[in-house]
């Protein structure tokens, strides 16, 4: 069984009993995943760059756009219109794929991983995370890897608020700290 019919078979009911609501359309859903990755060193190697877009899109399975510069930054060697990042935005059977592949798959891969920080809510529902390392996809051979970056990971829910996006991506399997320190703003070192 999909993670998409999985929602709407099991979460769903469980959700409207979670929330307290009567109308299945009050239940937070999945609008869309934004994977971001930054390629700036790639502007003046082109080499590098094309092969983080290959990574890019063969983890998601779709062409990811290409980002550009909007302004020209000096200290960085960076002109307006330069090509500094790639994204790929996931809706629909993709986007469930790729969440489930995310908590089934490259979650769990992660060394020392301890949960999703909590701190990630935005506040009007969406929630971002980032991953050091692309090597945690099982898509990408360790072998033809030119350099090791990281991406940053947006899910949009039409949740109202953090907490109902939160119980939609507990349902969905997001393994979220439970740390008492986290949840009071209390700020965690690295090694705790």
């Amino acid at each position: 069984m999909s993670l998409k019919e999985r929602y709407q078979k099991q979460m769903v009911p469980a959700l409207m009993k979670e929330l307290g609501v009567s109308n299945i359309f009050e239940i937070p859903h999945l609008e869309k995943v934004v994977v971001n990755i930054g390629l700036g060193d790639g502007a003046q190697n082109a080499k590098l760059f094309d092969a983080g877009v290959e990574e890019l899109q063969s983890m998601t399975g779709q062409k990811p756009v290409i980002t550009r510069a909007k302004k020209s930054i000096a200290g960085f060697k960076i002109r307006q219109g330069m090509p500094i990042g790639a994204k790929v935005t996931l809706r629909g059977e993709r986007m469930y794929d790729f969440v489930a592949k995310l908590t089934g798959i490259v979650l769990p891969r992660i060394r020392d991983f301890r949960g999703l920080n909590p701190k990630g809510f935005d506040g009007r529902g969406n929630y971002n995370l980032g991953l050091h390392d692309q090597l945690v996809f099982p898509e990408i051979n360790y072998d033809k890897v030119l350099r090791s970056r990281g991406m940053n990971i947006t899910i949009v829910t039409s949740g109202r608020n953090d907490m109902e996006a939160r119980a939609l991506l507990e349902q969905l399997g997001f393994p979220f700290r439970k740390s008492g320190k986290a949840e009071a703003g209390i700020p965690q070192t690295q090694a705790s």
